[in-house]
């Protein structure tokens, strides 16, 4: 277990379990001090002796053939680089109506055959993914694929690991005999959470649509994405006007697509910002380095003088 900076009683409740553990595989706790999803797992890779690696998330309960089925398609398909597979909602209470338009946000799929998204999936405008919760990942994929720091929110960083992974040649696939089931909180269905949830991922979808496009190529497609984008928003509302104010479904969905639209722009913001404070950290460097050198003469004629 490799906790993501996390401050609650993980360490605590692990040693417990560690104390009472008579099974031959042991339970071992790795603490990752940086915050972030991605870190958490990089630390976990790097730790681990085996040649697969399945991570879970903490409402997440696999089927008892989970480890099974995962082991035996890794085994047999040394090209893949990452799958995943089923994933079944468990709510605390009942979903609204026409959830499973938004269920694959919430990492649920369900499908009867195994496929590979590099094909069913190849065009560069539409890649689609498994979701990180319940994904096993080789672990000579990452290590050769992933970068040392990621550049995406944590609300992203799945994709950008897994297009990491395939961008460097690595197959990922979706198997249907790995299953688990996903509680899905009783306050994650309401209406507060659901507009700052689909906010967030919609603030993240430049960079996620840009992963696999080169500069020039940024800077032309813009555009067209806006376009595309403001359209979505207008057939939204013509759609599903009369209902804003009660279904939180279609609430949701139009903070998700404004939240796409204003994307371009509030990555540009924060590039800006943030070189604003490299610039200023650059420039406190050097000013402090300016001290030291004009300091030290000064040090030196003190002592002579004396």
């Amino acid at each position: 277990m490799s906790p993501k900076n996390s401050n609650d009683n993980t360490a605590k409740i692990i040693k417990k379990y560690q104390s009472k553990w008579d099974k031959n595989y042991p339970i071992k706790y790795y603490f990752e001090p940086r915050q972030g999803l991605a870190f958490a797992r990089k630390c976990a890779i790097k730790k681990a002796k085996s040649e697969l690696i399945g991570f879970l998330d903490d409402d997440n309960l696999p089927f008892p053939n989970w480890v099974t089925a995962a082991y035996t398609f890794g085994k047999s398909h040394g090209k893949v680089g990452a799958y995943g597979g089923q994933s079944h909602g468990i709510f605390e209470v009942t979903p609204p109506a026409n959830f499973e338009r938004v269920a694959s946000f919430f990492a649920l799929k369900k499908a009867k055959e195994a496929f590979c998204y590099n094909e069913k999936y190849n065009c560069v405008y539409k890649r689609l993914y498994p979701a990180g919760a319940g994904i096993v990942i080789r672990k000579q994929a990452w290590l050769k694929s992933v970068p040392e720091t990621v550049c995406l929110p944590q609300t992203a960083e799945d994709l950008e690991m897994l297009s990491h992974i395939r961008n460097n040649g690595w197959e990922i696939w979706f198997i249907p005999e790995m299953e688990i089931e996903h509680k899905i909180s009783k306050h994650r269905l309401e209406k507060d959470y659901l507009i700052k949830f689909f906010h967030s991922n919609g603030l993240t979808r430049y960079q996620t649509r840009m992963l696999n496009y080169s500069q020039w190529q940024k800077l032309l497609l813009m555009p067209f994405h806006l376009i595309n984008d403001l359209k979505k928003i207008i057939v939204h509302l013509l759609k599903y006007h009369s209902v804003l104010q009660t279904d939180i479904i279609a609430i949701g969905e139009l903070n998700l697509l404004l939240a796409i639209f204003y994307s371009p722009i509030n990555n540009f913001w924060q590039y800006m910002k943030n070189s604003r404070k490299n610039i200023l950290k650059l420039a406190l460097s050097i000013l402090k380095n300016q001290k030291i050198i004009f300091a030290e003469p000064l040090r030196k004629v003190h002592r002579t003088g004396f």
